[in-house]
């Protein structure tokens, strides 16, 4: 049991079980799914004002919460439990693509190149790090919702926004991985 929890399992597995978050919530509830909420729900906890956005009963959407906290939970143990020894399995294309940018060491989960806190303090993690998160943020807030809200939840109950915010994203992401990402590692 522990060896097929430990493998990596197909798309079409993880996929079928967070399809089935969504008719889940709708039945225990009337729940709506989505992660960048909570963000306000914390806000409007542990910093109550007269904010128009962080006056509510954010108390009705506490299950949310504990959702986010069940995943940094779950991560945090898959990291330290579960974890394969094995290098990250990155396609010889890729890989020759990255180590042409100084990018090679694939032995954790992101690049060590990339992703550490001596980057952070480069023009390339300053760029990715600061004004990623930044530009992740203020999408989220500008499209009402992120990735998992709109794509999982909005598309399942036949948004428009969502279906609009879903191309957006993906359109986003294609720019990105191959035309600013690109560059910004080139430098």
């Amino acid at each position: 049991m522990i060896e097929t929890i430990t493998q990596p399992w197909p798309w079409y597995v993880a996929g079928a079980l967070i399809g089935l978050i969504v008719p889940a919530l709708l039945l225990l509830g009337n729940k709506h799914f989505g992660i960048s909420s909570n963000l306000r729900h914390i806000c409007a906890a542990c910093f109550p004002s007269n904010i128009p956005f962080f006056t509510y009963d954010w108390k009705k959407e506490s299950w949310n919460l504990f959702f986010v906290g069940g995943i940094l939970i779950g991560g945090f143990l898959s990291a330290q439990y579960l974890g394969s020894s094995e290098p990250i399995q990155v396609h010889p294309d890729l890989a020759k693509e990255l180590a042409s940018y100084g990018v090679t060491d694939f032995s954790g989960l992101v690049p060590v190149q990339l992703f550490s806190f001596e980057s952070l303090f480069t023009a390339k993690g300053l760029i990715m790090m600061i004004g990623g998160g930044f530009l992740v943020g203020f999408g989220t807030r500008y499209a009402g919702g992120c990735t998992s809200g709109h794509a999982i939840m909005g598309l399942s109950n036949l948004q428009w926004p969502s279906l609009v915010a879903t191309i957006c994203f993906m359109i986003g992401g294609f720019i990105m991985a191959n035309f600013i990402l690109p560059y910004i590692l080139s430098l």
